[in-house]
C-alpha cells in the first residue's frame, strides 16, 4: 500500500468531509465523472455549533443537500447545535460527533406563541377519530426535535448528546416539575414533545447515541420496521423507547433510566388509524432502571434519588398499555432490571399477545415482584371491532430477583372467562424483604378488568409470591421464593386456575406455602414448599 493510500485511510471516515462537501468540477465523460459529496459539514450550510445562534436552518438545508444528492451522512461536529425541528429525509445518516450537541430550543411557554429567538417547533398534526384510543403525545410525531414520516433507509448514530431541553415531557400531571426545567404544555402550538419520531418508515438505525430529558418519549417509533437500535444511553424524564405496531425490531445494549416513566415499551396502538401488530422483536443485553436522578446516569456518578423522595421509578421494560393490536414473536433476554418496577406484559385493547420468550434477567431493588402478566378489558379502541385479547404461550426462565418491595409481588392474573394460557416458569430465583401481617392474607384484589393496568392497581397482594387468577395451563419448575423477614401469606395463591403443575418449588412452609382459593387440576411434587399432591376440584385449600 502505498503512502498517499495510508494516509488516506488513516483520517477516514469524517476527514473526508471538508475534501468532499461540493462536487468537484470538471468533465462529466467516464474518465473525469462529476464527484458526489460522501460527506455534509452542517457548518457549510448555515449551523454555527455555538449554541448562542439557531442551528436547525442550516442543519434541514445539509440534510436537503444530502437527499438531493441522492443520500450521504449529515455531520456535527464538535459543538453545541441549538435546533428547533430537524427533519429527516429518506437515504440521509446523521452522525453526532464526539464533543457535539444537538440541544432542543425552549419550547413556548403558557400563552406565548413563540420559544427560544423567535421559534417554534413544528405543527403537530390535525386531530383525527382515532385519537381518543391513545394520548396526545402517541397520536403527534411532527411536534418533535427530530421527525421523519414515509421515510426509507435512514439513520443516527454518533458519540454525542442530543439534550431535550426545551421538550415538553407531556404534562402528565399538571404543573409537575422535574427538577428546575420550566413546564410547557403538551398540546400548546409551537411546543416540541419528543427528542426523536418516526412514522411509517423503513429500514431504520440507531446507533451509540446519547439522549439526556427526551422529552415524552426519546424515540417514538410508530410503524417502523427492520429497525436496529444498539449501544443507546437514555436518562430521561418520560419514556426512554417506544416501538408501536413495529415489525423485525433489535434492540440491544442499551441503558436507559427512566424513573417518571417505561424504560423500553412495545406498544401496539390504533395511532396508525388501524390496528397493527408489534412482532418480531429482541430485546438483548440491556439495562433498565428508575434508580437514579436524571442526568446522573449519562454523567457518571448515578446519583440515587434520596430516601423517601416520591419519584415513581418506573423505568422497566413493558408490552403494552397500548395494545391493540397485539404482540407476536418476542425475546426479551440477558437483560438487568434495577430500581424500577416489574417486567409486564399487558393486553387491555384487544391485543392478541402471544409467543414470547423472556429469559436470563437479573433484577435488584424492584418496587413490585418481577412479573406483571395482564389480560384485561380497558378496550379502548373502535366498539364495532375492539374485543377482549389473548395472552398465551409465554416461557419464562433463568430469573433472579433480590430485595424487592414485598407487599406486591409476582402477579399473573386474567379476568373472568378470559384467562391466560399455556404459561411456563422455570429455574426462577425472588427474594424479598418480607415482613408482611397474615391480615394481609385475607385480601381479595379487586377485579377492575378495564382499569388502568397497573401492579399499584391492584392494590396489597394475598401472596408473597405468586398470585395466580384467572390461568389454564400452568407450569412452575424449580422456583424459590425467599422472604429476608418472616412473611405472613402463603407464597402462592391460587383464584379460578385450571390445570397447574409445581415442581420443585421452595417457599416457607409456615404458613402453608399454597392457597387454593378456587382451582382444579393441580399437580405438586418434589417440592420444599409442600408435599406431593395431585388434585382435582379444590375451594379454599391450604398445603
Amino acid at each position: 500500500m502505498n503512502k498517499q493510500r495510508r494516509s488516506m485511510l488513516k483520517f477516514a471516515p469524517f476527514a473526508l468531509a471538508g475534501l468532499t462537501n461540493k462536487p468537484v468540477s470538471g468533465q462529466t465523460d467516464s474518465a473525469n465523472p462529476v464527484m458526489t459529496p460522501l460527506f455534509f459539514d452542517v457548518r457549510v450550510y448555515g449551523a454555527t455549533g455555538s449554541g448562542r445562534t439557531l442551528d436547525s436552518p442550516g442543519v434541514n438545508a445539509a440534510i436537503n443537500a444530502a437527499a438531493a444528492a441522492g443520500g450521504g451522512t449529515v455531520v456535527f461536529p464538535a459543538g453545541t447545535y441549538l435546533c428547533f425541528s430537524i427533519r429527516l429525509r429518506s437515504q440521509v445518516h446523521l452522525y453526532i460527533s464526539q464533543g457535539a450537541t444537538i440541544l432542543a430550543a425552549a419550547s413556548p411557554l403558557p400563552g406565548q406563541t413563540t420559544g427560544e429567538m423567535g421559534g417554534k417547533y413544528d405543527a403537530a398534526e390535525p386531530k383525527t377519530a382515532y385519537d381518543a384510543y391513545q394520548d396526545y403525545g402517541h397520536n403527534h410525531w411532527h411536534n418533535s426535535l427530530i421527525w421523519g414520516e414515509d421515510l426509507h433507509n435512514v439513520g443516527i448514530s454518533g458519540p454525542g448528546l442530543i439534550y431535550g431541553k426545551g421538550l415538553s415531557f407531556g404534562g402528565w400531571i399538571k404543573g409537575e416539575r422535574r427538577g428546575d426545567y420550566p413546564i410547557y404544555e403538551a398540546e400548546q402550538p409551537g411546543v416540541g414533545n419528543k427528542t426523536i419520531a418516526l412514522k411509517n418508515c423503513r429500514n431504520v438505525i440507531f446507533r451509540d447515541l446519547n439522549i439526556l430529558k427526551g422529552g415524552h418519549f426519546g424515540l417514538l417509533l410508530t410503524g417502523v420496521d427492520n429497525l436496529t437500535i444498539d449501544n443507546l444511553t437514555i436518562d430521561t424524564d418520560r419514556d426512554g423507547i417506544d416501538l408501536d405496531c413495529c415489525k423485525n425490531v433489535h434492540v440491544s445494549n442499551c441503558i436507559v433510566n427512566s424513573p417518571w416513566d417505561d424504560g423500553i415499551c412495545p406498544k401496539s396502538s390504533y395511532a396508525l388509524g388501524y390496528a397493527r401488530s408489534t412482532e418480531n422483536v429482541t430485546i438483548t443485553g440491556c439495562t433498565v432502571t428508575g434508580y437514579y436522578q436524571l442526568g446522573s446516569v449519562l454523567d457518571g456518578s448515578y446519583k440515587i434519588f434520596p430516601p423517601g423522595e416520591n419519584i415513581y421509578r418506573t423505568g422497566r421494560i413493558k408490552c403494552g398499555t397500548e395494545s391493540n393490536g397485539g404482540f407476536r414473536n418476542i425475546t426479551i433476554t440477558n437483560c438487568v432490571f434495577e430500581g424500577c418496577n416489574s417486567l409486564s406484559l399487558e393486553s387491555e385493547d384487544g391485543a392478541l399477545c402471544e409467543d414470547i420468550t423472556i429469559s436470563n434477567i437479573s433484577m435488584r431493588n424492584l418496587i413490585y415482584g418481577p412479573l406483571f402478566f395482564r389480560l384485561g378489558a380497558r378496550l379502548r379502541g373502535p366498539k364495532d371491532s375492539t374485543r377482549v385479547g389473548v395472552l398465551r404461550r409465554i416461557l419464562v426462565s433463568n430469573i433472579v430477583s433480590y430485595n424487592s418491595e414485598a407487599s406486591i409481588g409476582n402477579i399473573l392474573s386474567g379476568i373472568p372467562d378470559y384467562p391466560i394460557e399455556d404459561i411456563k416458569i422455570a429455574n426462577f430465583y425472588m427474594q424479598h424483604k418480607g415482613g408482611i401481617s397474615p391480615e394481609q392474607a385475607k385480601i381479595v384484589p379487586p377485579e377492575d378488568v378495564d382499569k388502568y393496568p397497573d401492579p399499584g392497581v391492584f392494590g396489597p397482594m394475598p401472596a408473597h409470591g405468586f398470585f395466580l387468577r384467572h390461568l389454564r395451563h400452568l407450569e412452575m419448575s424449580h422456583v424459590e421464593i425467599a422472604p429476608m423477614a418472616m412473611d405472613g401469606r402463603p407464597a402462592v395463591v391460587l383464584e379460578d386456575v385450571e390445570r397447574a403443575d409445581f415442581f420443585a418449588i421452595t417457599a416457607p412452609t409456615s404458613p402453608p406455602a399454597f392457597a387454593l382459593r378456587h382451582a382444579g387440576d393441580i399437580r405438586i411434587s418434589l417440592s420444599r414448599a409442600a408435599k406431593d399432591a395431585i388434585l382435582g376440584r379444590v375451594v379454599n385449600e391450604t398445603l
